[in-house]
């Protein structure tokens, strides 16, 4: 049977979704709020310099078919990079995972996470240890006191702004490994160990940032794509289904909605007060994103974690100008700097200015610059970047997915799944959702 889908959003996750189905011979319109495709994957140049506006991306996974997917799309068009990034701990460079890099750790230190971790360990093999409530709990059983105080605990405060006590540790197995009790000993005395093998080697775009793997997926599909189409009402009338931008109307057999829940919700008539509230309990991170373009050059690093709230908000830099050649003029590199926060706290009522002078005094600080090699910054907001996992989500899912399931809508995606999903994630649930369909 001939259907049309209708596709909400057009993300990594719808675009992909729309190439699949189209393949398969059916009739897909995407409809995107924004006058451009890409959502947390888009990328903007200026000045010569290449950004991702949704924070750094990279193009790696343990899912075979969908990396092939990424790397076959992209072509031509990328490169390739072994990873070499560390964290900053006080400041000393650790290699990242923390439990990785030990033996760079001032004696003190090195000796309260190895007693720790192997306490911890020999607990957990005599099965003392109960079942974690919440994922500060998690990371004191997997970690031990030492790694967990020194680094998981306030890098984490730092990137999810909300307590990891106050957070569940269900989506965690799978994510963060279980470190191998030989690799932490090792790493204590010296001996190179590597830790999350998946991503020690990673793709990247040459040219076009991150935007550029949905731009491949998207060709082909350009007179299906309607941009500038922000979804305001969606209604199943005489069997089919109308969504509406408040101007104009477009049809379809079925829906598949890949846009924020907090965004779906408004756009249907009669939802239960029981759907209602459980869609606004639901919590989620903004992200800043800061981009600096120098003259001069960056250290050999791709990515930097900062736990430290004292050197600085940014949780995480990264460093484009290592994974691409093509993303700063020649004699010039670039530094994003990240910061998530919430609305009504202190960085949302930060201005622009302001947060590109705090980065620039942290990254000086750190010796990542001086301002004088500063020639180009720029400020990116994203609403929706991070799904925080409090106490209550699994309750509050369970109400939100049951519901969508009843009235018809299929959900894919970060935000509509409400699942903290890498890109490769989002694929993955593109090709599932296309196969069960």
């Amino acid at each position: 049977m001939f259907v049309r889908t209708l596709i909400l959003g057009g993300g990594l996750t719808g675009i992909t979704l729309a190439r699949l189905l189209h393949q398969r011979g059916q009739q897909v319109t995407v409809l995107e709020a924004e006058q451009s495709i890409g959502g947390l994957c888009r990328s903007r140049t200026e000045n010569g310099f290449t950004f991702d506006t949704g924070g750094s991306h990279i193009i790696f996974s343990r899912d075979t078919e969908v990396l092939q997917f990424m790397q076959d799309i992209l072509g031509s068009n990328k490169e390739k990079r072994t990873r070499n990034t560390r964290i900053m701990f006080r400041n000393i460079l650790v290699k990242y995972p923390f439990e990785n890099g030990l033996a760079a750790l001032p004696k003190d230190d090195l000796f309260f996470c190895i007693n720790e971790f192997i306490k911890t360990y020999l607990k957990a093999e005599k099965g003392e240890i109960p079942p974690p409530a919440n994922f500060q709990e998690w990371i004191y059983a997997t970690f031990g006191r030492g790694i967990a105080e020194l680094y998981l605990i306030p890098y984490n405060e730092k990137i999810w702004n909300f307590p990891p006590a106050s957070m569940s540790a269900h989506w965690v197995e799978g994510r963060i490994p279980r470190p191998p009790v030989e690799d932490v000993l090792k790493s204590a005395i010296g001996i190179e160990t590597e830790g999350y093998t998946h991503q020690s080697v990673f793709s990247y775009p040459a040219e076009g940032g991150i935007e550029a793997l949905v731009t491949s997926i998207s060709r082909g599909l350009e007179e299906s794509i309607l941009t500038g189409f922000p979804v305001r009402s969606l209604a199943f009338r005489d069997g089919v289904w109308e969504a509406g931008d408040g101007d104009r109307t477009v049809t379809g057999d079925r829906v598949i909605s890949t846009i924020p829940l907090q965004h779906l919700l408004p756009c249907l008539d009669e939802v239960p007060r029981e759907v209602q509230n459980a869609v606004s309990a639901l919590r989620y991170n903004s992200v800043c994103c800061v981009q600096v373009g120098i003259r001069g050059s960056v250290p050999e690093i791709s990515w930097l974690y900062i736990p430290n709230k004292e050197q600085g908000l940014a949780n995480r830099i990264s460093f484009p100008s290592n994974f691409s050649s093509h993303v700063a003029p020649a004699g010039h590199a670039a530094i994003l700097a990240e910061i998530t926060y919430n609305k009504g706290d202190s960085v949302s009522r930060m201005t622009d200015d302001q947060l590109v002078s705090h980065v620039i005094d942290s990254l000086g600080k750190m010796g990542f610059l001086s301002p004088d090699q500063v020639v180009h910054t720029a400020v990116d907001r994203q609403k929706f970047a991070y799904v925080v996992y409090d106490l209550a989500y699994t309750t509050h899912i369970r109400i939100i997915r049951e519901y969508f399931r009843n009235r018809g809508i299929t959900l894919v995606g970060r935000f509509s799944q409400f699942e903290y999903l890498n890109m490769d994630g989002c694929i993955r649930q593109a090709m599932d959702c296309v196969r069960a369909l």
